[in-house]
């Protein structure tokens, strides 16, 4: 079982949870006792957004980020709808812009002032009518700018472009009416072309939103799932639920085949929900458990035994619900790889749990801190309705560092078997072909960088930064992975430049002791 693995080699194999002070909680917060499975908490490197008690309507309280402490409690809410808020998420380009969702059949959208509140926000920006019941669930597209997705009592899943004038917008772009009962999680592929769902039918099914087609469906019945995710680039799903016998299960899909599970476990016998978040730079799986206070987490690998059990956090304070800490909000200096907000509502407490990588080193790690999603939308909401898509762009959490964009891909299949079969067939020093006209210098800047990789000789090897030979790694089979790689070389390339000079220094050293010694045998 994961939980009792053979020893292997990981960088990651002592990642520990480390909670914060009491001086670094958020205390006295009002949070929600709502029943509903949802995180009810929203972070970003400016903001903590919490789901909170309201009377006569729903809100939700905005804390900065830095404002640790006792709150006030006639501090200002956002509190324009009339019913429960069910779920809230910011925007992952604009940290100022929020989006929520309530049992009064709408979605907002909401402007947070960058200073201080002062009174309660009870105007929105926009306002989303289209959904006949309550509204349980909303997700931003990672790579389009604008494009917000929602579900609700109605079984439908509505797809709303923000980007138009409108402060009303009462007609979705799209409609997907393809579910049967309440749909549970939704969760996107990296570039947001697919979409997959877990419905209290208890099917997953994995869905092109563009064109409202059910590609996979799976209904295996030794499995009821609650929550699913997609584990980044691997063409994998993971999943969350209970077993015949009422167990919390996990389980492990293969994209495209959903017939059987790859993987199949029993955790406990907790009635709380799972929810599983997924860090696809370190390729770090986390399930947190609601109802209780653990946290345990694995390392997906693309071959078996695929989940790798790490470790567990473990507290004696349930959690209600989580907030995730984007990557480019995390603490580089102390090797933070990950940050929860742990919401306690039996003690009004939320509680950041930072989890950290333990090194000596007080320098920047590149081995632990790979390129990450910036803050900058890949596409536009129109180019994404056109059928575009585009992975993340990509920036390094080294401080001062730019992003780095990466290339479109055309919708249709054929180009897309074509862009893959080339993926995989290059080998570790050879170009990847690039289509766009458009793309950066820092693609460009690895394009010459690889072919003066491809002109070393192939026996000599070649050592990165942390100790890791870069001929024993698999190839890079997407383009994220390819400028991972290349940021990679080029810290190491730096490195042995750096060494060069020395050695060279250290020549012209010896060759004048060499001049010195035969002058004085000459005098001799």
């Amino acid at each position: 079982m994961s939980w009792h693995p053979r020893y292997r080699s990981s960088k990651f194999r002592n990642v520990y949870g480390k909670a914060a002070s009491k001086e670094k909680c958020y205390d006295c917060v009002p949070i929600t006792h709502s029943v509903h499975d949802n995180h009810f908490c929203a972070v970003n490197p400016n903001f903590i957004a919490v789901v909170t008690e309201c009377v006569g309507g729903g809100a939700f309280l905005v804390i900065p980020i830095k404002q640790t402490g006792k709150l006030d409690p006639h501090y200002p809410k956002v509190c324009g709808h009339k019913g429960n808020v069910l779920d809230i998420k910011w925007n992952p380009f604009n940290d100022f812009v929020i989006a929520s969702c309530s049992e009064d059949s709408t979605v907002k959208i909401w402007d947070i002032p960058n200073h201080l509140l002062k009174r309660n926000i009870t105007s929105p920006k926009k306002e989303l009518l289209g959904h006949a019941g309550r509204v349980i669930l909303i997700e931003w597209h990672p790579t389009a700018d604008n494009i917000l997705f929602s579900s609700g009592y109605d079984y439908k899943i509505m797809i709303w472009n923000l980007d138009v004038k409108e402060a009303v917008v009462s007609k979705p772009v799209k409609i997907l009416d393809a579910h049967a009962d309440v749909v549970l999680s939704m969760s996107f592929n990296t570039d947001g072309s697919l979409l997959a769902t877990a419905c209290r039918d208890r099917k997953i099914r994995v869905i092109d939103p563009r064109a409202g087609a059910v590609l996979q469906v799976a209904s295996y019945k030794s499995h009821r799932v609650n929550k699913v995710l997609f584990l980044g680039n691997m063409k994998k799903l993971f999943s969350t639920g209970t077993s015949r016998w009422n167990n919390r299960q996990i389980a492990l899909w293969d994209q495209n085949d959903l017939s059987v599970p790859l993987l199949e476990e029993d955790l406990d016998g907790s009635s709380g929900l799972l929810f599983p978040i997924y860090d696809s730079d370190t390729h770090m799986l986390y399930v947190v458990g609601k109802g209780d206070g653990n946290i345990r987490y694995y390392e997906i690998s693309p071959e078996k035994p695929y989940l790798n059990y790490l470790m567990e956090y473990r507290s004696h304070l349930p959690q209600k619900g989580i907030g995730m800490m984007p990557k480019r909000g995390l603490d580089v200096s102390s090797c933070e790889i990950f940050r929860f907000y742990k919401l306690i509502p039996t003690k009004g407490l939320i509680e950041p749990i930072s989890m950290i990588v333990p090194r000596r080193s007080e320098s920047y790690q590149e081995d632990i801190y790979p390129l990450t999603a910036a803050a900058q939308p890949a596409l536009t909401a129109q180019q994404w309705l056109n059928g575009v898509n585009k992975g993340p762009l990509l920036v390094s959490l080294r401080p001062g560092s730019a992003p780095v964009n990466s290339v479109p891909q055309c919708l249709e299949p054929e180009s897309l078997m074509k862009t893959t079969d080339l993926s995989q067939q290059q080998s570790w020093g050879e170009r990847m072909p690039l289509e766009d006209k458009q793309t950066s210098r820092e693609i460009e800047d690895g394009r010459k960088q690889l072919k003066v990789e491809e002109k070393s000789p192939k026996n000599e090897q070649m050592c990165l930064s942390n100790c890791f030979d870069i001929f024993e790694c698999p190839p890079p089979k997407t383009e994220n992975e390819l400028l991972q790689m290349f940021y990679r070389q080029q810290e190491e390339i730096h490195r042995l430049r750096e060494l060069v000079i020395q050695r060279d220094v250290q020549i012209k050293q010896l060759e004048l002791e060499i001049r010195n010694l035969c002058t004085d045998t000459g005098s001799n």
